[in-house]
């Protein structure tokens, strides 16, 4: 019989972006916005590193635990990992998500310090040294009670972390990059261009500005920067500075570039 109390090295517990990262790694992934278990499946069988998922523009309600939960299990079957965007630093959202199972979690809407503090003290049983935010229960993150060692591995192995995608934020960039115990910062560059007056416009100048800004602090600070590759030359670049966890495409819109000429290809026929 498996071992009902599996230990720390058990597979399903450990966090690979976290360990791809944290070897030097660069993490490639793929934002599913069909949210379908079946494509978590197919990207992780093609070696994609991470499937995101944005819950803060479409999809199930972060709150949804069944829903997490089908995705969750997609991604263990095949070996990849979730990364999953929610749209508020609710400490009652993060709560949910991570007891659904989620490892990876990156919170929208962050201007201040504060706010990024009381989001990762949320994800944490002990916060830099104090107890922390996040309450204790038998969730399909404990293997519903079944994981001794539950609180000391859900503190190891998540990565939290929040989108800069206020210009308030990249004001604060240096005090948000202190906040103990912030894994990665997300740049969020389309939202960034609608914040400057310039929607979707991700090489206007002060975009452009607030991204080095926010990218060039991170370095300093040794913290992992994540962000939207535009093509495999913007990828290159973004890996040449620094990046390590990048989104290289969607689901949509891998559909749209192999399938949009087919009706006039095929219809000529």
């Amino acid at each position: 019989m498996p071992d009902p109390n599996p230990d720390d090295e058990h597979p399903s517990r450990r966090n690979s972006l976290r360990s791809t990262v944290e070897d030097g790694g660069v993490a490639l992934g793929v934002l599913d916005d069909l949210y379908s278990p079946a494509m978590v499946e197919i990207y992780g069988d093609l070696g994609f590193d991470f499937v995101w998922h944005d819950l803060e523009h479409a999809g199930p309600a972060p709150t949804d635990a069944e829903a997490l939960g089908n995705l969750l299990r997609a991604a263990d079957a095949v070996g990849t990992e979730l990364l999953v965007r929610i749209p508020s630093p609710d400490p009652a959202t993060i709560h949910k998500a991570l007891d659904t199972g989620v490892r990876n979690l990156f919170v929208s809407r962050v201007e201040t310090a504060e706010q990024v503090r009381r989001a990762v003290e949320a994800a944490h049983f002990t916060y830099d040294g104090e107890p922390g935010g996040r309450g204790l229960a038998n969730p399909r993150a404990s293997r519903w009670g079944q994981a001794d060692d539950y609180a000391a591995v859900e503190d190891r192995e998540p990565m939290i972390g929040v989108t800069i995608e206020e210009p308030t934020a990249v004001e604060a960039i240096d005090d948000i990059l202190a906040v103990p115990e912030l894994d990665f910062v997300f740049l969020g560059p389309l939202d960034l261009s609608v914040s400057v007056g310039a929607p979707g416009e991700v090489d206007h100048p002060d975009v452009q500005e607030a991204v080095e800004t926010a990218v060039s602090a991170a370095r300093d600070e040794d913290v992992v920067v994540g962000g939207l590759g535009f093509g495999e030359d913007d990828v290159a670049r973004k890996i040449d500075d620094g990046y390590q966890i990048l989104h290289v495409g969607s689901t949509t819109g891998a559909a749209r570039a192999s399938l949009e000429s087919w009706p006039e290809e095929f219809g000529d026929r």
